[in-house]
């Protein structure tokens, strides 16, 4: 008599995969500059965003967010909480000891600006108290002064519509998750309007001839064949642009060993219409051939 065969013997259950760290960005800044407006356009990217998080409660929620689905997280935190610094950088080394990879947006804009969007909305200003608006942006200035230079990405909101908002995001995170060794933003700007904050790398091109002064080129802008072909054939032009092209060849490698992220390099002229737009559109041109992720944008054109 033949013995029946036992059951099949069951297979021990797989072990969970490891999803890997999440990638976390933590969006911060100045009041009214627009953090809601950029978590709103992460939400948009396929991030997770919670608004309005304490510093303290950002580790717990990606731990849990961590333990389910959630692969890309963001949270909008601000200065409500008392010990906003300490412990927004203690959450920060946190998430990096554990092995995510938290990235810090800081938004901010001018004074004036936030000002005028203040009184439009007719809002206090968290900080304020019994003082002026005024007060209240100065504090909270002085308050964020650590994270902010500590930031990633900085996005001045000054000169920008919600649409040149998204594009700038999504310069940075629209990516399938992956992490970019290094973007690029070549900004022209006029130097009559202000220095722009968000600039890592100032450049100077009011030492070309002024295309303003051609009658013919007067109407035209830096993106336009004339124009650029008389900026870049300018005396001196070349070997400025080749000289720099060097300088950027050396500070590259050195921003992505050190881990940054994003590079706004800024090219002012006077009015921000002729010389440092052809300039930055020649720059993203040439950071591009040299492998980094490059765009032109310009802060001023057709302002005046």
């Amino acid at each position: 008599m033949t013995d029946l065969p036992g059951p099949a013997p069951q297979a021990d259950p797989a072990e969970p995969l490891d999803p890997g760290p999440l990638e976390v960005v933590v969006v911060t800044g100045l009041s009214g500059a627009g953090k809601n407006s950029a978590g709103r356009v992460l939400e948009d990217l396929g991030f997770f965003v919670v608004d309005n998080l304490p510093p303290a409660l950002l580790a717990p929620m990606v731990e849990l967010g961590s333990r389910g689905d959630v692969r890309r997280f963001a949270a909008v935190v601000d200065v409500r909480s008392r010990a906003f610094s300490s412990d927004l950088a203690e959450s920060i080394r946190s998430l990096s000891d554990a092995g995510h990879r938290p990235r810090v947006v800081y938004v901010h804009a001018r004074d004036e600006v936030l000002v005028r969007r203040y009184e439009s909305n007719r809002r206090e200003h968290p900080l304020q108290g019994s003082g002026r608006l005024s007060d209240g942006i100065a504090a909270e200035r002085a308050l964020l002064t650590g994270i902010a230079g500590d930031a990633d990405l900085w996005v001045d909101t000054s000169d920008l519509n919600v649409h040149q908002l998204r594009a700038t995001l999504e310069a940075a995170f629209l990516r399938e998750g992956a992490v970019p060794e290094l973007t690029a933003t070549v900004l022209s700007f006029g130097f009559k309007y202000g220095l722009p904050l968000d600039a890592d790398l100032v450049v100077d091109a009011r030492f070309l001839p002024n295309p303003h002064w051609v009658p013919e080129l007067r109407p035209l802008t830096g993106r336009d064949a004339p124009v650029r072909d008389h900026v870049l054939g300018a005396a001196d032009a070349a070997e400025f642009l080749d000289r720099y092209q060097d300088v950027l060849r050396l500070l590259v490698p050195g921003y992505r060993r050190e881990g940054k992220k994003y590079l706004t390099l800024a090219v002012g002229c006077t009015g921000g219409k002729h010389r440092s737009v052809a300039i930055a559109e020649e720059f993203a041109r040439r950071l591009s051939a040299d492998g980094v992720t490059a765009a032109a944008r310009h802060r001023d054109l057709g302002r005046e």
